[in-house]
């Protein structure tokens, strides 16, 4: 089964990376698949803690500083896809192998009815260890059999957990976890941020230790996610807990472009009208 997993996700990410370096054919943003909506994860917050209960009429967005009409709006818990994007180099063992593996149990032990998940793990080789699936006895599995080796390719690994999220139109969340510096990857960062712009797949990546490359919060920021530094694996499990949870909190906002142009990047701003409040969302989308 890991090999059939393996050569599947290797034909998904071959197919996409054609996609990324065909700069000069006609390129289809994955925004189109679904019209011309685009879709915004939001998260409003006021020291520190998710604002709830929040109309449509309290938000103002902006697609390249021209005002947009909102379509819809919810701030009800949906059905989540969430891809368990994890570092298993050489460093990561022993204890943090340990920590790793109940991080990511605590993770699918706070899914709901309906929510679905998926493994990705990355040494040099990037490996998808479970495709989306609501079995979730699969996913503690292919966790336990995890084993360190070999040095780290995360850039690569990022694509994978964009690749993976985005094969399934829900609303899906990567949690990506290393502890070192990319020593590894192929793909050049530039590749992975641009096709990040072309998802509606949010990032959030928890680093044990100063985070010593800025790819990572970089992606986040990109996708309206977070980039968190732990001191130790020990804060890994109740971080990504925390994250998981933060996430179910944001609003989902939805409008059709107008009075903007048809292709190209498109910068987004969202603002709330509660005094105090902060907003969180994706930093713009590619068409």
């Amino acid at each position: 089964m890991r090999n059939a997993f393996t050569l599947s996700f290797i034909a998904i990410v071959g197919t996409t990376f054609c996609v990324v370096s065909a700069q000069d054919a006609p390129q289809r943003p994955m925004y189109s698949s679904r019209g011309e909506v685009v879709r915004l994860d939001v998260l409003v917050a006021e020291r520190g803690r998710p604002v709830q209960g929040l109309k449509a009429s309290d938000f103002t967005v902006l697609d390249n500083d021209v005002p947009q009409t909102i379509e819809f709006m919810s701030g009800e818990d949906a059905p989540l896809n969430v891809i368990l994007n994890f570092d298993v180099s050489g460093s990561v063992a022993g204890q943090r192998l340990q920590d790793l593996r109940a991080a990511g149990k605590a993770v699918l032990d706070n899914l709901r009815p309906g929510d679905r998940a998926a493994l990705v793990s990355f040494t040099h080789v990037v490996s998808l260890r479970s495709a989306l699936t609501s079995d979730l006895s699969l996913l503690r599995g292919a966790l336990d059999q995890s084993q360190p080796e070999g040095p780290t390719s995360l850039v690569d690994a990022s694509l994978a957990g964009l690749v993976v999220a985005a094969s399934d139109a829900g609303r899906s969340l990567v949690l990506t976890f290393t502890d070192g510096v990319d020593t590894s990857s192929s793909l050049p960062p530039a590749s992975v941020l641009d096709v990040a712009r072309r998802t509606e797949v949010v990032v959030f990546g928890v680093s044990a230790g100063r985070l010593r490359t800025p790819f990572l919060k970089t992606l986040a920021d990109t996708t309206g996610g977070d980039a968190v530094e732990i001191q130790s694996t020990s804060e890994l499990r109740a971080t990504l807990v925390r994250l998981l949870s933060e996430y179910r909190q944001r609003y989902l906002i939805a409008y059709s472009p107008t009075g903007v142009a048809a292709s190209g990047y498109h910068a987004v701003k969202v603002s709330v009208s509660r005094k105090g409040a902060t907003v969180k969302t994706r930093q713009g989308y590619e068409r």
